[in-house]
Order: structure tokens, then C-alpha cells, then sequence
């Protein structure tokens, strides 16, 4: 199941440490990870080469201690290492940078007064101007192929509903707000809160700056990526015109309009997702994303390639790469039309391949990663230039994202941003493990860190960490989390549980109506089972923790056994009929991870929440979660901790203000949730050592 190339890659890591490890035992010992550490950390994202493959600009994330957020500036390099240095570096946000289709030009996006804006900067001269004036944020920049125009999509909103008109106000009178009424399908959104009333359109404006231009409408929204036709007279897009669409939130077609006006023309009909339009230079076929995620709860996504100058029905969809069983995204015509540049995961690492028209892949980059900096999350992109050349972020287990390029002669690292923290700290080492479940003999592969001074003779406390999803995957990347446990002196043990993405379709679909289950958590508890025959686990300091999905694991675990000595929950979802009543997923989680609705289906949805078990529950338990988290909403937290409470369970609940699903989302956050966590953790493990022969 597992990659050759995906073990070496381990190695090399492991050799490195021990590389570093031996360093340190020749001078002074380094320091450990610690929590202010986090704000120097930087990271590379967004990663675009120019069309002669001579030049990089990238976004540089930047975490500020004084504002405590994570700002994003950009700084070009070039492919062979020279001229470092930044194209936009100032307080406010710089992101989406597009090369004109010459290479003399910069689109990007900033912010502007309160708005953000759309810039161009000349690479020659090193001028910028302001092209945009815009009341809403645009996204999704496309430059024409005549480097005449920029295409992006952009919120238009509309009259609010209202079913009667409130008495006018007398001059000066302060009155309370008025009541918001709702009646969309999808009101609010996890992070951006109550949507306003409104829809997605395509716009494009000119390169030379002036009046931004609207090409689609109607009251549905439409989608980027954003692609042109080479003589830069059609645009192309996804959207869902069906008078039901709000329902159908896993439905997409294909649909072009001309730049001239006119009615959006639909070109496909088909059930499941399209996505990520993309023509061919010669202008004869358009490939995009596809995944007929109807009616199952896993499905991997696949290439798909359009004829455009053919009728635009079912005959004229060829799938492209399903063989391949794993999630294509991303897709880049070579520059002669004849193959396709896209990415994929496996076993927990990500690769860039390129696959022939008649679906023949080779793999050309493995370990695209790093600009998931919180936890080890499969991450990262690629840019391809006209000549074939590759800009790519790659970190490893020591190390966030840094900039990579692939020509003919090889793959090289272009930046090292960390170094002068990072390489001035002990961090752990990662290693993989691979078992078999207790379950059904399923293989599944996790990795473990080891901490600093770390001596197999001894035996140390471990850290169980889920991740969420449940259909996301982790690998051997660096995690500010993980590493600070740590440097805690916790051995930290993460898995790729059945249902995880990246090992293919039938793996995926093992969790189908499982989440959770005893299932998944024989996955878990099968890989403690591994990590304490290895001999330096200690079996009576057992620690679980876990956010979203894994938080939902987290809770699940405790309910079935009490070989943990503490638990940390975070964001968790504790009573399924509840939560898909009050989430903002509700539509999509019914749907793929359910039989019916939860009144069609009661003992199902029940019999999957962990609240079903808390009767069971010993494990001292701290939960954790945003307030304003409309994903796993924190009445379920609170549920939570009022039945551990009545249960008589040690508990502790911490509210995070302000802050959505994304409890980690500003350096401090983060160290908040690392830090509140161990010392829960450690408060019950010296209990347990103490209680020890």
C-alpha cells in the first residue's frame, strides 16, 4: 500500500535528526520548541513562475507578534537562487499573485483603505498601480491570454428579505437593530458568520485599470477557478443553474460566456462535481476536475477532457486517470497540449505527476507539503512554467514550506526561512509505524515523534492525536503542535485511520456510516497496542487528544474505554441529531455521511454520538472550542460538559471568544490550545506516575 519512495523519504528525516541530534552532543544542548517560538515561525504558500520559468514570487507568511496575526507579503527569487527579496512587504495583506501571460506583469491582491483591491505591478520598472475600485472582495484572478484583461469573481449583493416595512424613524432616535430575516438554505458560514443576502459573479477588467465589468447573472452563484479560451473571448467557469441549487451544494457544471455578453452558456450536465476548468493552448480541448460524489460518502476526484469544438453532452466527457484511484486536483497543460501537470496524495504524502492523453502518469515531484502549520495535514501547490519548469512548496518534519523549483537538472531549495530559528532548536524526530488493526486485519500506517533526549531505555507518556475530516490525512510534516508536545517529553503518536484520504477509494469507503464507530477507534487503539510493544511507551500514562473529527473520536474513545489517563477534546461534535440541525454543514453532512434525515434514522444518528456513551466515561476530559463556531457549534461542547459534570467527571471547558472553527487560527490562539492542553495532560500524569510501583 505504501511507497518505496515515501520510506526513503522517511529516512532521509530520521538521518537528519540524527544528524542534528549528534551536533548537539558535541556542544551545549539546544533549546526546545517553545511557545514564543511560534511567532517566528515563516512559511511559504502560493508559489507562481513566470511563463519563461526564469522567476518566483511567492506569499510569505509572516506571524506578527504585535498585532498577533499571521500577515502575507510577497517576495520574488530566482529559479536559480539569486535575487531574494520582496515585491510587496508592508502591514497590509498581500495574496493571489498571477504572472501576465508575457511575464512582465504582477496581478495581485491587497488591501486598500477598507477594501481589499485589485494591483498590477510592472516587473521592469518596479511601478504599481491601484486597477481596481471595488466595494466587494474579488477572487480567483485570471489573466487574458492578450494580457488585456483580468477576470475574477466577486460577491454582488441583493435586497435583503423582509416581510414588512418597519414605521421611519423620528430624526436623532437611537432604536435597537433591525431583525434579520432569513431565507436562504445555507445562512451562515464557519469563519465569515451571517451571509449577507447575495450572489458569486464573474467580472473582468482591464489590465490598464478602469470599470470593473459584470458577465454573468442571475440569482445562483458562479465559481473559480476561472479559465480563458486562448483568443481571449470566452471565459469559462463552474455553477449550478437549477432552480433547486441551494439544496444541491455537490453539484456543479461547466458553463462559458462570452466576453463580449450575453447569456452564460451551460456545457456540461452531469451528476457530481466539475471543477478547475482548464484549456488546452491549442484551444481544442478543456479539462477539468470530476467527482461523481453522488450517493456515496468517499469518493477520490479524476481528470476529465472535453472536446470544445464537439457537441457539449454525456459522449463528450472522457475521464482521464480513474485507474489512478487517488484525487487528481490542480490541473496545467503542458505548453504542446499534449499532457496534463496535476497533484495528487498518496500514503500520506503529496505528489506532483504529469499524465499523457491516453492516461499514462508519472509521478515528478513526491513531498509537496508544509504550509499546514498547525498539524501535520497533507499540504501545498504547484506552478508550471511555459518550458516545463516546476515551483513547488516542500517542507519536511523539522521544517515548514520553503520554496522548491524542478528543471532538467533536478529539484532544488531555493529558501530557507527558518533557519535561524529552527536550526538553533532540538526538535523531535518522526517516525512511521505501520500495523495491522485489531479490527479486520486492515493495514494502517501512522508515524510517531520522539522527544528531544530521547532515550528508547526509557520509558515515556504518549500522546494519541486524531485528525479531523474524518476524510483529510496527515503525513511526516512539520506540526507546531505535535512538536511543542514534544518538547513536553510526550512520545506523539498520529495514524491514517481507516476512511483518511490519499490511499484510495475502497480505504475511504471502510468508514462509510462508521464516523465514529468501533471501527475507527480499533484503528486507534490497535496502533497504541504497536507503539507500546516498541518498548518506550509507558501503558498507565496514556493520553488522547483530537479536533473536529478527531475531537469526535477523542470523545468516542472515552466513552468505550478508560485506558486513558486524561483526554483533551477540541471543537468536537458530541450529539449528531443536534449538530446537523444547528451546523452550517447540514446539508452536505446528511447527505454523504448518513442513511437518511436524523428523525428518518434516530438510532443511527444516536448510536454514532458520543453523548450515547458518556455514562461510560471516567477519563478526566478538558473540551475546548471556539464560540463562534458554526462547523461543530459549541452547544455541543456544552452538552458535553454538563453530562461529565453530572456524571461526576473531573472536566474543564474552555470558550474561545471570537474566534469560528478554527481555534488556532492567530499565534496566540494556537498557543493557547497547545498550551492549556498540556498542562491538563500534566496534571494527570504526574498523578500517574506517583501512583506507580
Amino acid at each position: 500500500m505504501f511507497s518505496c519512495s515515501a520510506r526513503r523519504l522517511l529516512v532521509c528525516l530520521a538521518l537528519l535528526t540524527a544528524s542534528s541530534s549528534a551536533l548537539a552532543q558535541t556542544n551545549e544542548p539546544l533549546p526546545t520548541l517553545k511557545a514564543e517560538d511560534l511567532f517566528g515561525l515563516q512559511w511559504v504558500s502560493e508559489v507562481q513562475i513566470s511563463p519563461s520559468g526564469e522567476q518566483i514570487v511567492y506569499v510569505r507568511s509572516v506571524n506578527d507578534i504585535m498585532i498577533d496575526k499571521t500577515r502575507q507579503n510577497l517576495w520574488t527569487i530566482n529559479v536559480d537562487g539569486s535575487n531574494h527579496r520582496p515585491l510587496f512587504s508592508g502591514p497590509e495583506n498581500a495574496t493571489q499573485p498571477r504572472f501576465s501571460p508575457q511575464g512582465d506583469r504582477l496581478a495581485y491582491l491587497a488591501r486598500s483603505g477598507e477594501q481589499t483591491q485589485l494591483f498590477v505591478h510592472w516587473l521592469d520598472s518596479g511601478q504599481t498601480a491601484l486597477i481596481s475600485n471595488l466595494t466587494e472582495s474579488p477572487s480567483d484572478l485570471a489573466w487574458s491570454p492578450d494580457g488585456q484583461m483580468i477576470a475574477f469573481v466577486m460577491h454582488v449583493p441583493a435586497d435583503k428579505p423582509a416581510l414588512v416595512s418597519p414605521p421611519a424613524r423620528p430624526e436623532g432616535a437611537e432604536w435597537a437593530a433591525e431583525v434579520r430575516v432569513i431565507d436562504a438554505v445555507t445562512y451562515r458560514f464557519d469563519g465569515s458568520g451571517y451571509a449577507e443576502p447575495g450572489f458569486d459573479h464573474v467580472f473582468v477588467i482591464p489590465a490598464q485599470g478602469g470599470s470593473a465589468r459584470q458577465l454573468t447573472q442571475g440569482d445562483f452563484d458562479h465559481h473559480g477557478p476561472l479559465a480563458w479560451t486562448p483568443d481571449s473571448q470566452t471565459l469559462l467557469f463552474t455553477s449550478n443553474h437549477d432552480e433547486d441549487w441551494q439544496y444541491q451544494r455537490n453539484h456543479r457544471d461547466l458553463f462559458r460566456v462570452s466576453l463580449i455578453g450575453g447569456e452564460a452558456e451551460q456545457i456540461s450536465d452531469r451528476p457530481g462535481m466539475i471543477g478547475s476548468p482548464t484549456v488546452s493552448p491549442d484551444g481544442g480541448t478543456v479539462a477539468v476536475v470530476y467527482e461523481d460524489h453522488q450517493g456515496r460518502q468517499y469518493t477520490e476526484s479524476s481528470l476529465a477532457l472535453i472536446d470544445y469544438d464537439e457537441a457539449f453532452d454525456n459522449d463528450n466527457f472522457q475521464l482521464l486517470g480513474k485507474e489512478l484511484d487517488r484525487s487528481m486536483n490542480q490541473p496545467v497543460w503542458a505548453s504542446n497540449s499534449r499532457s496534463l501537470v496535476f497533484s495528487y496524495d498518496n500514503a500520506g504524502l503529496r505528489r506532483i505527476a504529469r499524465i499523457d492523453l491516453r492516461g499514462r502518469v508519472e509521478t515528478l515531484v513526491e513531498g509537496v507539503s508544509g504550509t499546514s502549520l498547525g498539524r501535520p495535514y497533507l499540504s501545498g501547490g504547484f506552478a508550471m512554467a511555459d518550458n516545463g519548469r516546476l515551483a513547488y512548496t516542500a517542507g519536511t518534519a523539522q521544517r515548514p514550506a520553503d520554496a522548491h523549483v524542478m528543471t532538467r537538472a533536478g529539484t532544488r531549495k531555493l529558501t530557507d526561512l527558518n533557519a535561524n530559528l529552527l536550526d538553533h532548536r532540538e526538535l523531535a524526530a518522526v517516525q512511521e509505524i505501520v500495523y495491522e488493526s485489531s479490527v479486520d486485519g486492515t493495514e494502517i500506517q501512522g508515524w510517531y515523534l520522539t522527544p528531544p533526549g530521547f532515550d528508547p531505555e526509557q520509558r515515556y507518556p504518549m500522546i494519541l492525536e486524531i485528525h479531523g475530516g474524518p476524510h483529510l490525512a496527515y503525513g511526516p510534516h512539520f506540526s507546531a503542535e505535535l512538536q511543542r508536545y514534544a518538547a513536553a517529553g510526550y512520545v506523539v503518536f498520529y495514524n491514517n485511520h481507516r476512511g483518511s484520504s490519499s490511499y484510495g477509494t475502497d480505504f475511504g469507503m471502510l468508514l462509510e456510516f462508521k464516523y465514529s464507530s468501533e471501527d475507527d477507534f480499533g484503528d486507534h487503539m490497535s496502533g497504541v497496542d504497536a507503539m507500546i510493544e516498541l518498548g518506550f511507551v509507558d501503558p498507565e500514562r496514556l493520553f488522547v487528544t483530537g479536533g473536529s473529527a478527531g475531537g469526535i473520536a477523542a470523545a468516542y474513545a472515552i466513552g468505550l474505554t478508560d485506558r486513558f489517563t486524561a483526554a483533551a477534546v477540541t471543537k468536537p461534535v458530541i450529539n449528531w441529531i443536534s449538530k446537523t440541525l444547528t451546523a452550517d454543514s447540514y446539508l452536505g453532512q446528511i447527505e454523504h455521511q448518513f442513511p437518511g434525515m436524523p428523525w428518518d434514522h434516530f438510532e443511527h444518528y444516536w448510536q454514532r454520538s458520543p453523548l450515547s456513551l458518556v455514562g461510560n466515561v471516567t477519563t478526566p476530559t478538558l473540551l475546548m472550542t471556539g464560540e463562534n463556531d458554526y462547523r461543530t457549534p459549541m452547544s455541543e461542547t456544552e452538552q458535553f460538559y454538563q453530562a461529565l459534570k453530572l456524571q461526576r467527571v473531573d472536566t474543564v471547558m474552555i470558550r474561545v471568544p471570537d474566534t469560528s472553527h478554527s481555534i488556532a487560527s492567530t499565534p496566540s490562539r494556537m498557543i493557547a490550545k497547545i498550551d492549556n492542553t498540556i498542562a491538563w495532560f500534566e496534571r494527570y500524569d504526574e498523578q500517574a506516575e506517583d501512583s506507580q510501583p
